[in-house]
Order: structure tokens, then sequence, then C-alpha cells
């Protein structure tokens, strides 16, 4: 055999294993692509599957309401105990009404009101008493009348200036109501109507009704007895340590 015949059969025979060996190369890389791809979406989802969950948060569970149970704001005020002095919606001094039912819960103080009146400096007294007591639950509940003495004569908006600007006045002021006489509020009506020694028309502005969280008349205390009086805060701080549920004993 030539030469130049024996080089080509080299050639040729030496292309053989080049071949296969680079064909070989080509075939591991597109497999280890394939398995190294496959691994790491598996892996993505084994880690993504043990983080943790974000989880929506779900409203807690109430109690059933019994089927027989009737709301206390839905039962109209001629159809409450006597005693109880929550069933009445007044607008505030903005206009826009609201239900007493609101204050439920609480321990209230409703005073009816003067700005005009030698007693008005309790404004800021009940003032001090509201926001040393709202955290616990009291809150005091203003009620401007013109029943004595004409010493209310303001329209809403205007007691509500005063009241701002000389007392800083947070607590709720209602609208001005009559507390006494043939066009009595209903309110004051059933406030005056309870049995001695709480019931009876109040002696001047500044009488003062107190209320516990059932929303029946607990106490009452003449004009002159200043919000700082200790036998109020006596009284009030009785009611406040009472549960919502725990009926407390009126005075009689």
């Amino acid at each position: 055999m030539s030469c130049e015949n024996n080089c080509a059969c080299e050639t040729k025979s030496s292309g053989s294993p080049m071949l296969i060996f680079t064909m070989t190369i080509v075939a591991f890389s597109v497999a280890t692509t394939f398995w190294v791809t496959s691994n790491s979406g598996s892996e993505g989802d084994a880690a993504q599957a043990t983080q943790p969950a974000t989880v929506m948060p779900v409203a807690q569970a109430t109690a059933p309401v019994p089927a027989d149970a009737v709301p206390a704001d839905a039962v109209p005020a001629d159809q409450r105990p006597a005693d109880d002095v929550l069933g009445f919606t007044i607008p505030r001094l903005d206009g826009k009404p609201e239900p007493l039912e609101t204050y439920r819960g609480k321990v209230i103080l409703m005073v009816n009101t003067a700005s005009r009146c030698g007693l008005t400096p309790q404004y800021e007294g009940l003032e001090k008493l509201y926001r040393e007591h709202k955290e616990q639950g009291l809150v005091v509940l203003g009620f401007p009348a013109n029943n004595f003495m004409g010493q209310e004569p303001g329209t809403n908006a205007e007691i509500a200036a005063f009241c701002e600007e000389n007392y800083g006045v947070s607590f709720p002021m209602f609208s001005k109501i009559s507390v006494k006489g043939e066009d009595i509020h209903p309110l004051y009506k059933r406030l005056t109507s309870q049995p001695e020694p709480i019931g009876g028309d109040p002696e001047w502005n500044f009488t003062k009704f107190l209320v516990d969280r059932q929303g029946r008349v607990f106490a009452r205390f003449g004009p002159r007895v200043r919000p700082s009086d200790p036998k109020l805060i006596a009284r009030i701080d009785e009611l406040l340590a009472q549960t919502a549920t725990a009926p407390a004993t009126p005075e009689g």
C-alpha cells in the first residue's frame, strides 16, 4: 500500500474515535444539563415547600346568639324596664343623632348643664373627672337646658364654642333639651320618674344622675355636689369595679 493510501487510511481510522469521543462529550453535556435543570426545579420546589406559608387572618369566632335574643337597642324605650334610661336617641350639639345605647357597658354621669350659671365652672371638674376615669369606662354626658332662670340661652353652636373655648370640654355634649315641665324630654321624664331618692325634678343646673353599666339609674347627686366630691367619686369607683353583667345595688 502506498504511503498516500496508508495516510488516508490512518486519517479515516483515527477520525472515527475522535468523532465518537466528541459525540460522547456532547451527550454527556446534554444529560448533565437535563439532570441539573430537573434537580434544580425539585430543590426549588422543596425549598419553597419548607418556607412558612402566609396565612390570611381569620375572623374570631363569636358565640352564637340565641334565636330569641333581642338586641337592647331594638327595644323601644317605653317597653324597657323603668330604670333603663338608654332607649333614647338624642342629637349631639352638631345635630348628629346618637343613640344612648352607644354607651351601654360604660358608667355614665348624666348632667344638665348651663353656660350662665354660678355653677358653670363645674364644667372644668366634669372634664377632669372624665379624663381621669374614661380609660376605666366612665363617660360624662352633658345635656344643656334653659329651664332655670334662662341660664342657657345660646344655640347649640354657641354652647359648643363656649364649652370648648372656656373649659376644653371633650366629653359628649347633646343638643339643648328641657329637663322639667310640660315639654320635658323623654329621657328626663324617665330619670325623674324613678323612685325616691333618685326621682323628682332637677333642683337646678348641674344635677347629676349616675347610671350603671347596664343602663340603670344608680344614684343622684345635687347641683352643689362638685365633680371632685369624695362621695361622688366613691360611687363612680364602685360602679367601675362592676363588670358589664354584674348588677349594682342602687341607692334607696
